[in-house]
């Protein structure tokens, strides 16, 4: 944990790009820092392979043109993935979906209030019945974010007719965005995959489903992901949220993982208060990380 406090990749850069030279030392140090901002190997090596070429064609020894070309770099990578949110349909459907951990009913919150900025209505179900503090958790966070809450209307009750139950109140009541929490954990992989396929199933009898997005915590990297993958392969994600993002220490997941799954990052959580979930901008991001 102490190196995610003191060492950063904007920090890293700055030093090596204040160099009179690119040299052979510049390339090791690139790597490793793009290596140790959770990039991963495989893409940390392609990129080197890239920005040497790119140095190579252009005659260049001025570090701050190999900055330039590495934020292109990470900015064209990035923007191969559309992070556009869908959310035309009324009401929008939104399954939220992941491991327990990672911050999912705190984002269910800050995502209320984030579409909530741009004058739209949401409720939110409390889907996830397995865990008993679940409901109460998410009703603090649905009333931060400015959403009204479908509870269970008794202990243990079926996760699908609480979703059923909170888009008939969306439709009947004409809120725009349905926001359903869903389970992380049950006693098995195979159930809560079940789970989530009843659910789904439920929902589209009455409305289409949006957009089931996955939340994974950026502070885990390549393990977080690793635990999420049933979900990945079976709940049709179609966006994925970071949340406990560090832009400067841990940001080259957000590439890693938009590479690795093939599914664009939507929105990014990079603080604990409520107005810290935004949408993800590929430019911005890129220019944030590297300068």
């Amino acid at each position: 944990m102490a190196e995610r406090s003191t060492w950063s990749l904007g920090g890293a850069l700055r030093g090596l790009f204040q160099k009179p030279t690119i040299d052979d030392n510049t390339w090791d140090d690139l790597e490793h820092a793009l290596i140790t901002a959770d990039f991963g190997a495989d893409v940390a090596e392609d990129m080197i392979e890239e920005l040497r070429a790119s140095v190579a064609r252009f005659h260049t020894t001025d570090p701050r043109d190999l900055q330039r070309m590495l934020r292109e770099n990470v900015e064209e990578r990035l923007a191969k993935y559309d992070p556009t949110l869908h959310l035309s349909e009324r009401p929008a459907v939104v399954l939220v979906v992941g491991v327990n951990g990672v911050g999912k009913t705190t984002t269910i919150g800050k995502f209320a209030n984030y579409v909530g900025t741009f004058g739209r209505s949401v409720v939110v179900g409390a889907a996830d019945t397995f865990r008993a503090a679940a409901v109460e958790q998410l009703a603090t966070w649905a009333e931060r974010g400015g959403a009204q809450i479908v509870r269970p209307q008794h202990h243990g009750q079926d996760p699908a007719s609480v979703a059923f139950q909170t888009v008939e109140f969306a439709k009947r009541n004409g809120v725009e965005i349905a926001l359903i929490d869903t389970a992380g954990r049950l006693q098995t992989k195979n159930g809560l995959m079940d789970e989530l396929s009843k659910i789904r199933r439920v929902i589209e009898k009455q409305a289409p489903i949006s957009e089931v997005l996955l939340v994974l915590d950026a502070t885990t990297g390549q393990n977080g992901l690793a635990q999420a993958e049933a979900f990945i392969q079976h709940a049709g994600v179609t966006g994925l949220v970071l949340t406990k993002l560090d832009g400067s220490a841990k940001g080259g997941f957000v590439l890693a993982v938009q590479e690795r799954t093939g599914i664009p990052i939507k929105l990014i959580g990079q603080g604990e208060s409520i107005g810290d979930l935004t949408g993800f901008t590929p430019h911005a991001f890129a220019q944030k990380l590297v300068g």
